[in-house]
């Protein structure tokens, strides 16, 4: 009874937690939208930031709550999920998703450059501590100062956001967008602690390592980019689409990561140093080995994705 009360609990707060993650995403999309943002920019920030707040305020509080390997699997599981189900899951159904060069020269490389300076700071120190923080912090600061740069310089998405202005002049910014993002942080704040609560139930009545039950659990919290994804894909936002899973790993990773660290030393499980963030880097390169063949990801692009996930879950539930 008291597992099934805890799966139950965990449902409805996932079912909260998305719903607060939307509130906070819609509101600063419109925010986005007003100011003359683009659509690649709106996808690697406030798309990619908002619909990773599930997998970042889980993390945190169990980082910080002393459940390191529960934070820590979620950030790792998430951004394998990310770049294949959820992509691969797209792909599959919109039939294929188109990228530009540029995008992802930029926050493709951005997102590898971040695997792969984890898995090296792992390898070195075996664990994430206030210089590690502060790394992963000035990182993404510096990727943010890019972005800034380039929605200053790209005329065509000045362009392209006129035409989205033009839908939107009569509109302008209240006080009403700031207050529902408030609440959607809110929410999410509250969701995340009941979920870290019934993550670690769980996870000791069924005697699942706290690191794989993390990573399960990225599954749920992962939810908001899975339908955000599927959703711009079938709409043809294929940039959106494409900058929500980039951003969001970046997210997940230096921020997610990152802000934990600058409070508390973070040891870390030896099989995700030496197992899952290789994964998540090999995932990484496999993504953007086939979305650069020709800027596009077909079905069996998706399905090949998909069946890496698959393999990395099968392997991990059964050998370690």
């Amino acid at each position: 009874m008291e597992l099934l009360a805890l799966m139950v609990l965990l449902v409805i707060c996932l079912v909260i937690v998305i719903k607060s993650a939307d509130i906070f995403v819609d509101n600063l999309v419109e925010i986005g939208l007003v100011l003359g943002i683009s659509e690649i920019i709106l996808g690697v920030t406030a798309s990619a930031i908002g619909t990773s707040l599930p997998e970042f305020g889980s993390a945190m509080i169990a980082i910080l709550g002393g459940n390191h390997d529960i934070g820590i699997g979620c950030a790792i599981g998430a951004n394998i999920w990310n770049m294949s189900g959820i992509i691969g899951i797209s792909a599959i159904f919109s039939g294929v998703i188109t990228t530009s060069a540029p995008e992802v020269n930029r926050d493709g490389l951005m997102a590898l450059i971040t695997a792969l300076t984890l898995m090296v700071s792992l390898f070195v120190i075996q664990n994430m501590s206030f210089v590690f923080g502060i790394l992963m912090v000035a990182m993404y600061l510096v990727y943010l100062g890019v972005l800034i740069r380039a929605q200053k310089n790209n005329e065509s998405s000045q362009m392209e956001c006129c035409e989205i202005k033009e839908e939107v002049k009569e509109k302008s910014l209240s006080i009403k967008p700031f207050l529902l993002a408030f609440a959607g942080l809110f929410g999410l704040a509250i969701g995340c602690r009941v979920i870290v609560y019934c993550t670690i139930g769980i996870s000791e009545i069924t005697s699942i390592p706290s690191a794989l039950a993390g990573i399960f659990l990225a599954l749920g919290t992962t939810a908001p980019e899975f339908f955000t994804v599927l959703s711009s894909a079938k709409k043809g936002l294929n940039s959106l689409a494409v900058g929500t899973v980039f951003g969001s790993n970046i997210f997940n990773i230096l921020i997610g990561l990152g802000i934990p660290s600058l409070f508390v030393l973070i040891p870390v499980d030896p099989v995700a140093i030496y197992f899952d963030v290789p994964v998540m880097v090999c995932i990484t390169l496999l993504f953007l080995f086939l979305i650069k063949r020709g800027m596009k990801l077909t079905r069996v692009d998706g399905t090949i994705l998909i069946a890496s996930y698959i393999f990395y879950i099968l392997i991990r539930v059964f050998f370690f």
